[in-house]
């Protein structure tokens, strides 16, 4: 596998938000090896995002890992107990990110059901074994993404990701997930999934 070089990263956001469609995000740690295909994604566009953790430029220790150039991982929390993982987009000080909601198990899938279930994956429903990763707090569960990940460089050797080999597969597109208080951009388009995958969190 062909590991995303920074250059992927630098581009707008919704391209890089499309284009990460079918990649292979790796996470090598405590000596287990975890690889999922992302499935779904959305874009976070910046300072006029009204959905964006930076819209109108607000800058936190929160945020702070989102003014990174592009290719760090932005980690943060929701419901005050779940993580998700957002690589970040653009240009150093211009804070885009783009949120990986779900992803299909393809390394590693007895860990990741230890992790998510606290049990052996042949014991999982196809029910189970389908939800492993397919929401932003099940997939950092499943592997292993925290805050200690936060801020991480995603051109280097423990969170990245590669490019892969993938038969054709068509792209949609929908509002994006829980952002009623966004204004006149809770309605845009800027969720991206593979139509073909039963991994996405919402068809």
């Amino acid at each position: 596998m062909n590991k995303l070089n920074r250059d992927f990263y630098l581009r707008d956001t919704l391209t890089v938000a499309r284009d990460l469609l079918g990649k292979q995000l790796v996470h090598e740690a405590r000596g287990c090896r975890l690889v999922g295909k992302i499935v779904e994604t959305e874009a976070y566009t910046g300072p006029e995002d009204k959905a964006c953790h930076a819209y109108g430029r607000r800058r936190t220790e929160r945020t702070e890992a989102m003014y990174s150039i592009g290719g760090f991982a932005y980690i943060f929390i929701i419901y005050g107990m779940y993580c998700c993982f957002n690589v970040v987009t653009e240009q150093e000080d211009s804070p885009s990110a783009v949120l990986v909601r779900a992803v299909e198990p393809v390394e590693g899938a007895g860990h990741m059901a230890e992790l998510r279930y606290g049990t052996a994956l042949h014991s999982l429903t196809s029910r189970q074994k389908i939800g492993l990763c397919n929401g932003p707090g099940k997939l950092c569960i499943a592997m292993d993404i925290g805050k200690s990940e936060n801020g991480l460089d995603l051109c280097g050797s423990t969170l990245y990701i590669c490019d892969a080999q993938n038969k054709p597969f068509n792209i949609r597109t929908s509002p994006r997930i829980n952002v009623d208080y966004a204004g006149e951009y809770k309605d845009k388009p800027w969720r991206f999934y593979m139509e073909e995958s039963k991994y996405v969190s919402k068809a």
